[in-house]
């Protein structure tokens, strides 16, 4: 019997320590399904990577590359660029009540906080002091000329480039979408 309880003995050291040993972390079962997502293999874009000359993960585009969906607008932020924009670039998308709609719902989102929800310079900023927008229906350009009479070409770059007190909105609007602006604008033009 002794042997037995010898036996017995060191096996129940032995479970012991191993299970002691084994489990710190209540919550493990001690597996990894999918390991590499605990244990990243990819260089984060800030480390050091060997894999390149220079020793950068974030590696400039090559010359001349194009992103994906990427459209280009080939007119400088100038004023010469503007003039030439006003005379050649029209809008590519077709006048549906589709497009006029969704133009109208992002003009109210984006746009109407400044220039009001009918285009009048009466947006909620300027109630708090911000200089007004001029009226597209009844006001001048600060570039000269009434702004009912902005072509796709003008409003689209000043769209893109921003005006004055008006910044960028080509991070927030796609190209598309801001040819459906364009289409609601020059419907408040009317006005």
């Amino acid at each position: 019997m002794s042997k037995y309880k010898l036996l017995g003995a060191t096996a129940l050291a032995i479970v012991t320590a191993v299970v002691a040993t084994s489990c710190k972390d209540k919550q493990s079962t001690g597996w990894q399904y999918a390991p590499n997502m605990y244990e990243h293999i990819a260089f984060e874009y800030d480390q050091k990577n060997p894999n390149f000359k220079d020793g950068k993960t974030a590696q400039v585009p090559p010359a001349g590359t194009i992103p994906v969906g990427f459209t280009r607008f080939d007119y400088p932020n100038t004023r010469a660029g503007y003039d030439q924009a006003s005379a050649e670039v029209k809008n590519p998308l077709p006048s549906t009540p589709a497009n006029f709609e969704e133009g109208k719902v992002l003009f109210l989102h984006f746009c109407s906080p400044c220039h009001g929800e009918n285009g009048q310079g009466d947006g909620l900023v300027t109630q708090h002091g911000y200089p007004p927008p001029p009226s597209y229906s009844k006001g001048q350009s600060s570039r000269g000329g009434a702004m009912k009479d902005l072509t796709d070409g003008k409003i689209y770059h000043t769209v893109t480039y921003g005006v004055n007190a008006m910044g960028s909105y080509a991070s927030q609007l796609s190209p598309e979408e801001r040819w459906k602006v364009i289409m609601y604008v020059h419907h408040l033009q009317t006005l």
